[in-house]
């Protein structure tokens, strides 16, 4: 694709800011859109290049001014936390939100590329095969997971009516670790929880199982560098991928041990690890075992090799040391 500029919601994210740190690099200018405050209350994305910068609440106005020059429009604008109850906030934000930009993308005749999520799989008792049939079938175990689903849900029923922009993908990510999510509190991931335990207290808690069969530290996800994520937004827009909503992951589960022993690795120093009861506000909606079925992704011709999960900790961890230096 050329040069001309992207339009990134929730660019203050944690994916959204590593998406503009790449388009940085790529000499790409960005158009980015989240809530004002959050570019400059957040350090980690300090160094980047927001380029044109637009409150969530300036978007509407901005699209239909007649002003916009873009080539595509990257939607990771979302609450992604799976502990808000708010179904409303949810819908609205989640949901309204973004049939509000698949439409503005489908008026203006512009690729779009949005964040879906594994959370759709609910349990995982269908599997997690990317089978646009089954989204129907899909019981997430919290809010925020049914509100992904009703979007992905929604642009399958526009598509089968021929109501989409010129091309689109979806993509389910799972769960994605990596520099730049310190802000996202007790949603981030384990990596940046454990190393903090283990710069505090030299060791790292994890949540001991609750379900019979799966030994304390077995509970496994298929974790995903963030720099993974990037690479699939890159491949669609620049394809582009005609349509379609894709997992993003590995395509291998790993335990919680598995990845507390790498940041241990990485920092070089010896493994103690505390199992703590997972809380009960949690603990009925918490996924046992999450794998991303990579297959349709790779058929459309994403080739690229996932980084290892002992890699791509390794490097977050030596960002991080390097930060305290």
């Amino acid at each position: 694709m050329s040069s001309e500029t992207l339009l990134v919601t929730g660019a203050a994210g944690f994916i959204g800011a590593r998406f503009v740190e790449s388009c940085n690099a790529r000499g790409i200018p960005v158009v980015s859109v989240d809530r004002r405050e959050t570019f400059t209350s957040r350090p980690e994305h300090g160094r980047l290049d927001f380029g044109t910068v637009l409150d969530i609440e300036e978007l509407a106005g901005w699209l239909k001014s007649g002003r916009p020059d873009l080539a595509g429009i990257v939607h990771m604008g979302a609450i992604s936390a799976t502990t808000e109850l708010d179904e409303g906030l949810l819908k609205r934000l989640n949901v309204d939100y973004s049939k509000n930009l698949w439409n503005e993308a489908r008026r203006l005749g512009l690729p779009l590329v949005y964040a879906s999520s594994a959370a759709v799989y609910g349990d995982g008792a269908l599997g997690f095969d990317d089978d646009d049939a089954l989204v129907s079938r899909f019981k997430p175990l919290n809010p925020y997971g049914e509100s992904k689903r009703r979007f992905d849900l929604w642009a399958l029923e526009e598509a089968a009516a021929g109501r989409t922009p010129p091309a689109w993908a979806g993509f389910r990510f799972f769960n994605v670790y990596g520099y730049g999510e310190r802000h996202k509190g007790s949603m981030a991931s384990v990596v940046l929880h454990g190393y903090d335990q283990v710069k505090a207290k030299g060791q790292i808690r994890l949540f001991r199982s609750h379900r019979d069969g799966v030994a304390n530290g077995h509970q496994s996800r298929d974790f995903v560098d963030v720099s993974d994520t990037v690479e699939a937004m890159w491949f669609a827009l620049k394809r582009p991928i005609p349509s379609g909503i894709f997992n993003v992951g590995t395509g291998k589960a790993r335990t919680f041990l598995d990845l507390a022993r790498a940041v241990f690795a990485s920092l070089g120093v010896e493994e103690r690890i505390e199992f703590v009861d997972t809380p009960p506000g949690i603990r009925e909606r918490y996924q046992y075992f999450t794998e991303a079925k990579m297959a349709r992704l790779r058929a459309q011709g994403f080739a690229k090799k996932p980084v290892a999960l002992e890699d791509g900790v390794d490097w977050y961890v030596r960002r991080l040391e390097s930060e305290r230096a």
